[in-house]
């Protein structure tokens, strides 16, 4: 009886598959699309149920630089990204979540994820809320801060949140979107080192991106999915030379934590890479229960998080 007891808890578990890729992007839009496109469907293939991409997989990471004719990337949505990787999505019955450069209206672009099911349907979208603007990082020139707020969905395989790269630095894009019920977090990401920095703060700068998402996971009780691109990306300016002499080195090192914090899988720093991590969604249930932060929270006293600054006097 024993053993059959544990046999029923096993087939009663919800397990998804969760697929994410990390890869190198160049110059050529349609052979990025095609090569993430092949990675997603290797995944689809290995079991994966829930796959997302790095952040902005048609391009090079452009916001390298300010300039105008970057705006040719930007694709609508639906588009012909979604609509490559919706028929993707019914053929395996899988959900993606895809990371593009989205074109809404004229002048008016953003940093936005597609989210869809597995029958093929486009679920909606989020729009990165949080834009950057640092060196070689220059989104605010491209990207329309987003007004979807902080969302999270119902797939075939359970409910999920989807944030982008400069998002993962901020407790409250977590919190919110757990609190409607995410159990796993997706982070698509492109972020590297500046070349001639990497030897002094590489090692900091990498071990902070990921210490701040697997502290999401803890305090949310949540999975947190952060797939990030790999390679050294140079910008061509209009004489054909570059940019930026040292361009940004992606450091891949995509990654699964688990509910308590734990990385359940990471992957390389400079490889090509698909990763598939069998995830529990029971694990959500029992680290909310047993480490309660959800319900100690003291919302009432939590009002000041709205003003931009407080003064203490």
């Amino acid at each position: 009886m024993k053993k059959n007891s544990n046999h029923q808890k096993k087939k009663s578990a919800r397990v998804v598959n969760i697929g994410l890729t990390q890869m190198a992007c160049g110059e050529d839009v349609a052979k990025n699309r095609a090569n993430q496109l092949r990675l997603l469907e290797q995944a689809a293939k290995k079991g994966a149920q829930i796959l997302c991409t790095q952040e902005l997989f048609t391009s090079q990471y452009f916001c390298q630089v300010e300039d105008h004719r970057f705006f040719k990337l930007a694709e609508t949505i639906p588009g012909p990204s979604t609509d490559a990787m919706s028929k993707l999505a019914k053929k395996y019955g899988v959900v993606i979540v895809a990371s593009l450069f989205e074109k809404r209206a004229s002048g008016l672009y953003h940093n936005t994820a597609a989210i869809i099911d597995a029958d093929g349907s486009l679920l909606g979208v989020y729009r990165k809320m949080h834009i950057p603007d640092d060196p070689l990082y220059y989104e605010k020139f491209y990207f329309t801060p987003g007004d979807t707020g902080f969302r999270a969905w119902d797939t075939k395989y359970g409910k999920i949140g989807v944030l982008i790269c400069w998002d993962q630095w901020y407790p409250e894009g977590a919190r919110l979107t757990a609190l409607q019920g995410a159990e796993i977090l997706f982070y698509p990401t492109a972020i590297g080192w500046h070349p001639r920095e990497k030897q002094l703060y590489g090692t900091a700068q990498h071990e902070s991106w990921e210490l701040i998402q697997r502290s999401h996971a803890v305090a949310n009780g949540c999975y947190v999915v952060a797939p990030n691109r790999i390679g050294l990306e140079k910008i061509r300016n209009n004489e054909g030379g570059y940019v930026s002499d040292d361009g940004i080195q992606f450091w891949g090192q995509s990654f699964v934590a688990s509910p308590n914090g734990q990385v359940m899988k990471r992957a390389s720093v400079d490889k090509e890479e698909i990763l598939v991590v069998a995830c529990n969604l029971d694990e959500v249930e029992f680290s909310r229960t047993h480490w309660p932060f959800l319900r100690d929270r003291r919302i009432d006293a939590y009002g000041n998080l709205t003003k931009r600054f407080v003064d203490a006097t």
